[in-house]
């Protein structure tokens, strides 16, 4: 079936939907960048449930609510719009600006063969339904802080105290109303600071077992890339597990692994999927945690849609 992905795809009606929750500053985006890069830009396209927010920065201020709240977020407006988008069709969607804390003119969104949804309450009953891949993103609160801190501030131009008041404030509405979510995710990955180095962190993607055949492409790492020429700390863990229920594969790595080590497994997904001219994670000498990561969504990703594509042929 090589290359056949590619033309399942093109040929697909309606807009495969990605679903990727998680709170403000947790790097949801960049669990989903491995996808992009395997089909390209021209396939993808990204959907942000910001947008859905009922109450501008101003507002929220007086009335002292948090986005984390659902009732100030326009759910069934974005499901209704995640309807349309699951048959291909374009919607007129609300725009809120980060930086002026404002709401933009509503612009028409045209959808690609793939949507990946982002958001606060991606994975919510009004919006789950819609959704061919559950992700949810889980950092320990020191590594979510440090991150928040660093996006709110540099990118969209908050006072560092503000985002501290803001950190103490919405903490309980993150237990209440996000943390929950991760029951209904098909992956969910937690990252916690590395106990290997600085600057670095422990990534571990829990997968839901998949119930269907698989296409064939083995998760192989290299052991003698590993073993001749990795000069840097690295640890990697895996079991079988049951996680809410649900019979799952934990993967955990740490530290730093030569990129050679795992080619061979981001070169045959690319070569089943047709879309060799591309990449998967970033050409450098060694991979880390979060690319590892990338890569296992990617391969998961591959294969959710392999069994999609094989049901609708079948039907």
């Amino acid at each position: 079936m090589q290359g056949e992905f590619r033309k399942r795809l093109s040929e697909y009606e309606g807009s495969l939907i990605i679903g990727v929750a998680g709170d403000s500053g947790s790097g949801k985006s960049t669990f989903t960048k491995s996808i992009s890069n395997l089909l390209g830009e021209d396939l993808v396209s990204y959907f942000s449930l910001d947008d859905y927010h009922t109450e501008d920065r101003e507002t929220r201020k007086k009335t002292g609510h948090l986005p984390l709240d659902p009732k100030i977020n326009n759910l069934k407006l974005a499901g209704e719009h995640l309807r349309e988008i699951r048959k291909g069709k374009a919607v007129i969607k609300p725009i809120y600006n980060h930086k002026t804390g404002k709401f933009d003119p509503p612009e028409v969104f045209e959808p690609k063969k793939i949507v990946i949804v982002e958001g606060l309450h991606a994975l919510y009953d009004e919006l789950r339904r819609f959704m061919d891949l559950k992700i949810f993103v889980d950092p320990k609160r020191e590594v979510k802080w440090k991150w928040k801190i660093n996006r709110d501030v540099k990118e969209r131009g908050y006072r560092e105290e503000d985002v501290w008041k803001e950190i103490r404030r919405r903490e309980p509405f993150y237990k209440r109303y996000i943390d929950f979510q991760k029951i209904y995710a098909d992956i969910v990955i937690k990252i916690d600071l590395s106990n290997l180095g600085e600057d670095m962190y422990r990534v571990e993607s829990i997968m839901k077992t998949l119930d269907f055949q698989l296409s064939g492409i083995n998760m192989n790492f290299s052991l003698s890339s590993l073993i001749n020429s990795s000069e840097k700390p690295m640890a990697l863990q895996y079991r079988d597990d049951f996680y809410y229920m649900k019979r799952v594969s934990r993967i955990a790595f740490d530290g730093l692994l030569p990129r050679e080590a795992i080619e061979e497994l981001e070169r045959k997904i690319m070569e089943y999927t047709g879309f060799e001219e591309n990449y998967i994670i970033e050409k450098k000498e060694y991979v880390n945690a979060t690319d590892i990561s990338q890569l296992l969504v990617a391969w998961y990703f591959v294969e959710l849609m392999t069994n999609i594509f094989r049901e609708i042929s079948s039907a």
